[in-house]
């Protein structure tokens, strides 16, 4: 049952995830470094400590007395994945919704999940699943299947992309994603993937933090919740500085009160991008309290968000206009990702 209810709160998170960029094609007029950090001053400022202080008693006494180096650690690695969550933005942006989550997503999943492991077979820590443990175990050797299942489909997803690009015109191309560029754009995604996997070694860092939350009577369901305040500071940081960079040099401050356009909606579509951002990791962290934060939970998060952005990229017709042989393609990576969630399920039951 704890397995059954992981995978549906990861899945519920990756929902959250794999859809809050919608909002912001409802933005009109502003360019994409006003709308995106408007929309991360919910993210990463604002509903994090509201989600803490629902649900973990006294979490700014928690922060306070934490371990300094903890909190540095942690931090560091919130301004590292602030580089890979900037450039998320880009790489959708260019790419559009399925290519561009499955590639970023896809370098985010191996890092992620296997990293952590690989560093507790060289540190072991108590408690931690340590890559030899993987190996060692029929259960995680099912895990690690899982994970190579879910590459396959990533690389899949990203060939029927490629397909794409050479069927399409460029009006074509354009008309569903306004600034396509391959070339760009895959630089950018795979850039972005590895960077965005320091998020999970953020949690591995904070860890102290939710220990303490659960020793002060909070629900061990809700425990990340502290941690993501620290982390999120530092993802804050870099998306803040170089987005106000790029308001600058693109001399786009007076978007935020420009009257051609609708401010108020725009800040309203950008919020719920925002607090749909952090809704991910919200359920995350209850997926990951349920299941532990090692492979199974990572591949399950990145695999969920992949599918539920394919689907809203065929929603939004990213694939209107291409071959069978393109579309087939497409549905075989869905599949396979299917498969890799019911893989690491299995995995970390046994």
């Amino acid at each position: 049952m704890q397995v059954i209810l992981g995978l549906l709160y990861h899945t519920i998170g990756g929902v959250f995830s794999g859809s809050f960029y919608m909002p912001f094609n409802r933005v009109k007029g502003w360019a994409w470094e006003s709308y995106w950090i408007v929309g991360g001053l919910f993210s990463w400022l604002l509903v994090p400590p509201l989600a803490a202080w629902l649900t973990v008693p006294d979490f700014p006494g928690i922060i306070a007395a934490g371990d300094s180096g903890v909190k540095s650690i942690t931090f560091g690695m919130g301004l590292l994945w602030g580089i890979g969550g900037l450039t998320y933005g880009l790489g959708v942006r260019y790419l559009g919704m399925s290519l561009g989550n499955s590639v970023v997503l896809g370098f985010c999943s191996a890092f992620g999940a296997l990293v952590p492991s690989i560093y507790y077979t060289f540190n072991p820590v108590a408690g931690k699943v340590s890559f030899t443990d993987l190996l060692g175990t029929r259960g995680g050797q099912l895990v690690l299947l899982g994970v190579l299942v879910c590459l396959v489909g990533i690389a899949i997803l990203g060939r029927s992309g490629m397909l794409k690009e050479s069927e399409l015109s460029e009006e074509e191309k354009k008309a569903s994603v306004q600034e396509f560029n391959l070339v760009k754009g895959l630089a950018i995604a795979v850039f972005s993937g590895i960077m965005s996997a320091f998020f999970n070694f953020g949690i591995e860092a904070g860890k102290p933090l939710a220990d303490a939350a659960v020793r002060q009577g909070g629900d061990p369901l809700f425990q990340n919740n502290v941690t993501y305040v620290v982390l999120l500071w530092g993802g804050l940081t870099t998306n803040f500085l170089w987005c106000m960079y790029l308001n600058f040099r693109n001399k786009t401050f007076g978007d935020y009160t420009n009257p051609r356009t609708p401010v108020g909606a725009n800040v309203l579509f950008a919020g719920i991008a925002g607090t749909m951002w952090f809704l991910q990791f919200f359920f995350y962290g209850m997926g990951e309290s349920k299941l532990g934060n090692g492979a199974s939970s990572w591949i399950t998060h990145m695999a969920t968000i992949i599918l539920t952005a394919n689907l809203w990229g065929l929603y939004l017709g990213e694939w209107s206009g291409v071959s069978a042989r393109t579309f087939r393609t497409f549905v075989v990576g869905i599949v396979v990702m299917l498969v890799s969630i019911v893989l690491v399920g299995i995995g970390n039951s046994l």
